[in-house]
């Protein structure tokens, strides 16, 4: 436990690249938990074998093992597999201490590993208990694998009238003043665009998955700020056409445009 304490000491987990911290981390968390279970066995054993009656019991049992010990074996293929799990993910490395993950829907980071299961800490400081297995044979999503660094994406829905390119100058001052920005990737696109609106989607860069999360809601909220105060008329609407003799007839604003009562999940 001391050089372990002593090891782990001089790789810390609470900076930004923190990859081969969290490496280092989970490797001699995992082996120290082989070595305390080997180490109880060998001891057990040790001790029992010092008794003379207790051997020749030990030797009686195993001779009339038989169906019992078969039974006994089957039973525990399961437990020996969880076990030969957790050496086969602290070698492969799948998920680390402090990864950011998405098991069974959820949005988490990896808080212990065990020679069975997994804890992952929700967002909400719930915790997921997760067999260790299951990383080892379901497909997940680890945000931070290779490295924290994470591309967001921030959808503004716009009428037709709202000009691109001032949304575009708008989206890189903002990204410019913004602390929480890494400053390598601001791209805004019109990926979609309907009947009634045009979809506007912002792709911004950060540093790790809490910062990008913190991200994309500065900057949707100061884009919709900013299309409401600049181009109140360019928020999504519902728009009608006349069909009649009077079709062609100058019609009022109130009469063609109908503001949505429901407008899109921005």
């Amino acid at each position: 436990y001391v050089v372990a304490d002593l090891v782990l000491s001089q790789f810390r987990i609470d900076v930004r690249d923190n990859l081969r911290a969290r490496r280092i981390h989970t490797q001699i968390q995992i082996l120290k938990k082989v070595v305390i279970v080997i180490v109880g066995v060998v001891a057990l054993a040790t001790i029992l074998m010092t008794f003379e009656k207790v051997r020749h019991l030990g030797t009686s049992i195993l001779a009339s093992a038989g169906i019992a010990g078969i039974i006994i074996g089957i039973a525990a293929q399961r437990s020996i597999a969880t076990l030969l799990g957790g050496l086969q993910l602290a070698v492969t490395q799948p998920i680390r201490i402090d990864d950011v993950v998405i098991v069974e829907n959820e949005w988490g980071r990896i808080e212990e590993i065990t020679l069975t299961y997994v804890v992952v800490r929700i967002w909400d400081l719930r915790r997921l208990i997760v067999p260790m297995t299951y990383f080892l044979e379901k497909p997940f999503q680890n945000w931070t694998r290779v490295s924290a660094e994470l591309l967001g994406t921030v959808f503004v829905y716009v009428d037709y009238t709202v000009p691109v390119q001032a949304v575009r100058d708008e989206l890189h001052r903002i990204l410019e003043n913004s602390g929480l920005w890494y400053g390598r990737v601001c791209v805004l696109q019109v990926t979609n665009a309907t009947e009634r609106t045009v979809e506007l989607r912002a792709l911004i860069s950060a540093p790790d998955a809490s910062t990008a999360w913190e991200l994309r809601c500065e900057v949707r909220e100061k884009l919709i700020e900013f299309i409401r105060t600049n181009y109140p008329d360019g928020l999504p609407k519902v728009r009608g056409e006349l069909h009649g003799p009077d079709r062609d007839k100058t019609l009022s604003k109130d009469s063609v445009e109908v503001r949505a009562t429901s407008r899109p999940n921005l």
